[in-house]
């Protein structure tokens, strides 16, 4: 008796509580209702909204995707002799390296790096080494394009050889020479290639001399073959992973590099076009010097090759190191270099500025979709954005009328057309706010969301960002007859060590492999899978964990589905199709899931978080269709 009592007691609690247990059961296996009117349109999707940011960050272009693999080249970083150059000697230590400010090839490049050689031969050449940005990504049977500036102090210098060199072995894997270096300046250029190596960063560039005298040499490149052969062009894998997100857009050259920490070392477009011999190179605000090898003309070819269209952003007269330039005559230059930039990209040849872009080898013009006045100028503690947008809203609007102008902060003196909003939280505060623009005055200027990111993984995005990215964008998506263009910041990172400045970013690499991260993945299904119309559509008895979004392609009657389940636990769903004349058997599946917010991928394991396709069968009008725990979906329904 006391073993049954015993074990009547213990068993009582869970008696008493299994009608409680079993309602909540049944109610958590209550699907969630989402209904879908195909045939009430309530508005457009904005055709451009999603696109790309981009800044030089992280080592985003230099290092990144601008492919120079020569190190300061110019000598204009900090710390040069000691961590990009360095010198070979040999036996009888019959050489010296120093910076010479006295000579150069251009005005722009007025100092270059003197090699002394005293003693060499072939058997012992002198010369110097560069380490490129954490090695020389090397891969089998491939050219590079190799060059420099340089002069000599005689002939008798004879010839300069350049070799990529295995760090481990010594040996060069490609070498080329180049003849008798003249006393004046000039660009010798050379081919180096590769045979059957094994990919490998663990490489660097030598330049040796075999007799004695003086070299000096300056912008030395090497460069690996670029997307779609384009010459002084972009990284491949690089531009296929944005390529892989669809880009309407690309908003350029950034935000705080476009400022600069000074008025001095702001965005100054003039500086970083024409030929590289003539581009000075400045400071980036982000603690190391960009190359502008990546100028204007480069940006504007960028949108070219992937189709997007340039959303160009202007300096405004405002520095992070909170310096300004008052508005009125103070401004003039700089509303004028604005116009002349405008001018550049969009003027035909007839023009000053349209002219130089013809001589600098792109003889049509580019249009610009939107021009952005400044960025974040919300931080200038001076207050003086609203006049100084006023002065070049009004000599842009006098010249360039139909031209879409965005603000960077509330303004009362003029009416912008678009104003940018950003946005970086964390995925709980952007499972929160979903609902942010759904009762935005719609008489009021569109919406730029020209940077977001939930700020969770590092050096990328992890799984539990791409959910908040991915809630959030179903607002967004909701909302396209407000926001019209939207872009993920940061974009790149280069995760080698000391590459990253910020995190979390949407696609890492190093020199020879990249990845895209789990809010990559997810961006990329957003992007692919958007209709042009928003149709009436409701959810009820959904967890506060579950989001949506319905599109609809009016062409075909293709309805896409996002859905977002950032609970551990599956929600099940009945889709209810209304007002479509039939709907076929089966709708195509794509799904990004995780098991944990943690989880990721990384350079390691690239592509352990990946979509998947498969399809789910359709009832009539309906679907019955469970979402697991943290999973990002689209369903493509196909109907007539």
């Amino acid at each position: 008796m006391t073993d049954i009592r015993s074990a009547l007691n213990f068993f009582r609690p869970q008696l008493l509580a299994t009608p409680f247990l079993t309602a909540t059961l049944l109610l958590a296996q209550s699907p969630a209702v989402l209904t879908i009117h195909a045939d009430k349109p309530l508005h457009a999707v904005s055709p451009t909204l999603y696109g790309l940011m981009t800044e030089e960050i992280n080592y985003s272009y230099d290092g990144g995707l601008y492919p120079e693999m020569v190190r300061n080249r110019t000598l204009r970083d900090g710390g040069w002799e000691q961590q990009d150059w360095q010198l070979i000697q040999n036996a009888a230590a019959g050489g010296a390296m120093a910076m010479d400010k006295t000579t150069g090839p251009s005005a722009a490049l007025p100092n270059s790096l003197r090699l002394t050689a005293t003693t060499a031969s072939q058997a012992e050449p002198v010369g110097v080494r560069n380490n490129g940005f954490w090695g020389y990504p090397l891969r089998p049977e491939t050219a590079y394009s190799a060059s420099l500036y340089a002069r000599a102090d005689s002939a008798s210098l004879g010839a300069v050889t350049l070799s990529l060199v295995n760090n481990a072995t010594g040996k060069a894997v490609a070498s080329a020479t180049l003849p008798t270096i003249g006393t004046d300046w000039k660009q010798y250029s050379a081919t180096l290639r590769t045979g059957q190596i094994i990919p490998s960063t663990d490489n660097h560039l030598e330049i040796t001399v075999a007799h004695p005298g003086s070299l000096w040499m300056t912008l030395v490149s090497v460069f690996p073959p670029t997307y779609r052969n384009r010459p002084n062009g972009f990284r491949i894998d690089l531009m296929q992973r944005m390529a892989g997100l669809h880009p309407a857009f690309l908003r350029f050259p950034g935000g705080n590099y476009l400022e600069g920490d000074h008025i001095s070392e702001r965005y100054d477009w003039k500086k970083t076009i024409g030929p590289m011999v003539d581009r000075p190179t400045h400071p980036s605000p982000w603690s190391y010097h960009s190359s502008d090898g990546l100028g204007l003309l480069e940006f504007f070819e960028w949108c070219e090759d992937l189709d997007m269209q340039p959303v160009l952003a202007v300096y405004a007269g405002y520095s992070m190191k909170q310096e300004h330039v008052a508005p009125g005559k103070d401004l003039e230059p700089y509303v004028q270099d604005a116009l002349d930039e405008i001018e550049y990209a969009t003027g035909g040849p007839d023009t000053k500025w349209g002219a130089e872009r013809v001589r600098d080898g792109h003889p049509a013009p580019f249009k610009i979709s939107y021009l952005e006045i400044g960025n974040e100028d919300e931080f200038d503690r001076s207050k003086s954005y609203d006049g100084r947008f006023a002065q070049f809203f009004d000599a842009i609007k006098a010249k360039y009328p139909a031209l879409p102008l965005i603000a960077t902060a509330p303004v009362t003196s003029r009416k912008p057309d678009v104003i940018d909003d950003h946005y970086y939280k964390s995925a709980e505060e952007f499972f929160t706010d979903t609902h942010h623009y759904d009762n935005s005055d719609r008489n009021g200027p569109k919406i730029f969301v020209g940077e977001y990111a939930t700020m969770e993984g590092t050096p990328t995005a992890d799984f539990g960002a791409a959910l908040g990215d991915a809630a959030w964008l179903t607002g967004l998506e909701r909302n396209s007859d407000l926001v019209a263009i939207s872009s993920y910041a940061p974009m790149l990172v280069n995760v080698n060590p000391g590459g990253m400045q910020w995190h979390p970013d949407l696609i890492g690499y190093d020199g020879l492999h990249s990845y895209g991260s789990p809010s990559y993945y997810a961006l990329a299904l957003f992007a692919s899978h958007l209709g042009d119309q928003v149709p009436q559509s409701e959810i009820t008895g959904a967890g506060p964990r579950v989001f949506d979004s319905v599109t609809e392609r009016k062409s075909d009657g293709t309805i896409f589905v996002k859905l977002v389940n950032a609970s551990p636990t599956t929600q099940r769903l009945h889709i209810q199709l209304q007002g479509a004349s039939s709907v076929a058997p089966t709708a195509k599946l794509i799904r990004l899931h995780a098991a944990t917010t943690a989880d990721t991928n990384s350079i390691a394991n690239p592509s352990h978080i990946v979509p998947s396709e498969t399809t789910v069968p359709v009832s009539g009008e309906t679907i019955d269709h469970p979402i697991p725990g943290y999973t990002v979906e689209v369903l493509e329904i196909k109907t007539k």
